[in-house]
């Protein structure tokens, strides 16, 4: 968390959600909002993750708002972990709280980046401006396809190494979708020793979109 980070809390459908908010350099006008889904509630999976502040900042480097939150059952947030379901209402609940108009991004982290899938369906009449999804738990849980019309603005990140989402499930589920992954050679699925080049690849991407 850096010197700008904000604190706040919302009100979520199982109660209070906690989160924080980074903001763009002083004089740049935000290009719009991102909202960035953290890893597994029941592993410690929290807004504070690194991958997940990784994210935030290429963000932030990039001109978005950024905002994380703890999904329900985790930190201050209040209500029981659900499975993806409950998780799913808060981060929609999250979109519309902090960015109910403008630009929208959307990005998640393994068990974040499943549950941002089916929020990209379920916001299909607001398309996002750019998606993220890395280390997506695709050997866990069934994640959502991408729009054909969101590929272009989609970047799917993996590690070459990941042993807790084998690249070979990830590429499972994009195939059929003939999505891109893009694939950090070497890459383990919390990309230790490689954040900078995470964070290069992601700003690149949502830069260009």
């Amino acid at each position: 968390m850096n010197t700008s980070t904000q604190k706040f809390s919302l009100t979520g459908p199982a109660g209070v959600l906690e989160a924080l908010l980074d903001l763009p350099p002083e004089g740049v006008v935000p290009r719009g909002t991102a909202v960035i889904a953290h890893p597994h509630p029941l592993f410690g999976g929290t807004m504070d993750n690194k991958v997940v502040q990784t994210l935030a900042r290429a963000f932030v480097q990039s001109g978005w708002r950024s905002v994380r939150f703890n999904f329900r059952g985790v930190g201050a947030s209040a209500g029981v972990y659900d499975e993806g379901r409950g998780e799913l209402q808060d981060l929609l609940a999250v979109v519309e709280h902090s960015a109910p108009l403008g630009a929208l991004a959307l990005a998640g982290f393994s068990f974040g980046a499943f549950v941002t899938s089916h929020a990209v369906a379920a916001l299909a009449a607001r398309e996002p401006a750019a998606v993220v999804l890395v280390g997506t738990a695709a050997s866990r849980f069934t994640v959502a396809p991408i729009a054909p019309a969101l590929h272009e603005r989609t970047l799917v990140l993996h590690g070459e190494a990941d042993d807790t989402v084998p690249l070979a499930d990830a590429m499972a589920w994009a195939r059929p979708q003939t999505l891109p992954v893009t694939v950090v050679p070497g890459g383990g699925h919390f990309f230790h020793g490689q954040l900078p080049l995470l964070r290069s690849l992601v700003a690149r991407h949502v830069r260009a979109v």
